[in-house]
């Protein structure tokens, strides 16, 4: 089963998975919510290891059901509330689906894999719940420092605690009754599908729509910027061959703040679609958000060294093809 599978990462992972693993079948549970969308999985059409189900996390009898009918081997959980402008606006949706939704899916699973804490049903050794969390939980930094995954949690949002509530309820069912789990903490990612809402695409919309690019604050907030695909790779790879009960951070190591990447969309714009004046003179700077972390920048070496992962793509390369690919989805709409 995989959770939140219409959303940004998790179309990109399974298109990116069932293409690696053509002898595994996906079930992809997800609300649509503002966040999911079919036109993610259009290029899943008519592929037979892929069965979508529009339904909640939330609710143990649907999940209960779905695990009878198709009896998981593997829980990839991508599901949740994710936008930290709406959990400032209505924390409770975030609290409802990123605590009780994970517990909820947690609590099925092992009920159906475990005979007793630290005994699985015959048949059930491997099975496994992979929980995929953010670097927000680990809180802010100042102009050095890198997140590892021992730095203490200290989130900042409303969302950030939501999932930081998430990953420390997994890891309990690891300790307590033996489950096999790991949790993936990512940096921002960026790439194909992603909401509009999202910085970047804002930038690309706003920008050849001709409208303000609006930018928080003064424009300084850092972000770790990580090519989805990249992650997908990373997530394969925990997956498949990550310890149990382990936690792995998965980075791109391409720091930039946010007028960096508005300036950078805006010169890429000036080349790809020119007009008689720079992009860049439509970015404006709008009041910040309360509670905006300066910046987050991850230390991957752990799953580097591990498990042998590496980002594959630098954001000057990353964001090329994102752009193209903004550009040709808004020439179509």
């Amino acid at each position: 089963m995989v959770t939140g599978g219409a959303g940004f990462i998790g179309s990109n992972f399974i298109s990116y998975f069932l293409e690696k693993h053509n002898n595994i079948k996906i079930v992809n549970l997800d609300k649509l919510t503002y966040a999911g969308e079919l036109s993610n999985l259009k290029s899943l059409e008519g592929n037979t290891n892929h069965t979508f189900v529009k339904g909640d996390i939330c609710n143990s009898d649907l999940v209960h059901s779905l695990f009878q009918e198709y009896n998981f081997s593997a829980v990839i959980h991508f599901a949740a509330e994710s936008h930290v402008d709406n959990s400032i606006k209505a924390p409770d949706a975030f609290i409802n689906t990123n605590v009780y939704g994970t517990f909820n899916l947690l609590n099925v699973a092992k009920n159906h894999w475990m005979e007793n804490p630290f005994v699985c049903k015959k048949g059930c050794e491997q099975n496994r719940f992979h929980h995929i969390s953010t670097d927000e939980v680990y809180g802010t930094l100042g102009k050095t420092g890198l997140f590892t995954e021992k730095t203490p949690y200290a989130p900042n949002s409303p969302y950030s605690a939501s999932k930081a509530a998430s990953d420390f309820i997994v890891r309990s069912y690891f300790h307590t009754y033996g489950m096999n789990i790991v949790t993936t903490n990512c940096s921002n990612n960026y790439g194909p599908h992603q909401h509009d809402e999202k910085l970047i695409p804002t930038v690309i919309r706003k920008a050849i729509t001709g409208e303000s690019i609006p930018i928080y604050g003064d424009g300084k907030n850092i972000r770790d910027w990580l090519y989805v695909e990249d992650h997908c790779k990373g997530l394969d790879l925990v997956f498949q061959k990550g310890k149990q009960g382990e936690t792995y951070n998965i980075g791109g190591k391409n720091e930039r703040d946010n007028l960096y990447i508005a300036n950078k969309i805006c010169n890429i714009l000036d080349v790809l679609r020119p007009k008689d004046k720079s992009y860049s003179q439509q970015i404006t700077f709008v009041k910040d958000r309360p509670g905006h972390d300066f910046r987050y920048a991850i230390d991957a070496s752990k799953i580097e060294n591990e498990l042998r992962w590496k980002a594959e793509e630098n954001f000057e390369t990353g964001i090329v093809k994102t752009i193209k690919w903004y550009l040709n989805k808004y020439e179509q709409e």
